[in-house]
């Protein structure tokens, strides 16, 4: 099929090169086809036989949903889930669906992180313009030396 656009698009006046390139196809698997080698390329992609179906998709993200899971991560749900007994997918699994899903975030109760401003700096110029009360580096004006301030 995609040999006979490209030679359609080469007759009509497209370079071959090009017509390769919108197709998606490399000019040497061209060359292939032209001479009766057939690369394996399939028409149609085929989903994987051990897909899970939707209701089992729905299952998990339920299991996972619940007040007992919904703050763990993939990680710590399966080997609990295991431990009950039961098995809906593995680890992996769980994180393509929760990707798909866009639940990587935090979903459950845990606190979201705090962001913390840096401590205030303070600079000195000279000895005894800043005091400190354990043994600190403080920074000069020179790049790479400091003041040592020890406090008695």
């Amino acid at each position: 099929m995609a040999q006979k656009l490209i030679e359609q698009a080469v007759n009509h006046g497209a370079s071959k090169t090009r017509a390769c390139e919108l197709m998606g196809v490399s000019l040497r698997t061209l060359q292939r086809w032209s001479h009766g080698i057939d690369d394996g390329r399939k028409d149609r992609e085929q989903n994987p036989q051990n897909q899970l179906s939707n209701e089992e998709r729905r299952a998990v993200i339920a299991c996972c949903n619940t007040p007992d899971h919904q703050s763990l991560s993939p990680k710590q749900i399966v080997p609990r889930l295991a431990d009950e007994g039961e098995y809906l997918a593995s680890e992996s699994t769980i994180y393509r669906i929760f990707k798909a899903e866009k639940q990587l975030n935090r979903r459950g109760r845990g606190a979201i992180a705090l962001k913390r401003n840096k401590p205030e700096e303070h600079k000195a110029s000279g000895p005894g313009e800043v005091l400190s009360w354990d043994i600190t580096y403080l920074r000069s004006p020179v790049r790479g030396a400091f003041f040592t301030c020890i406090c008695s």
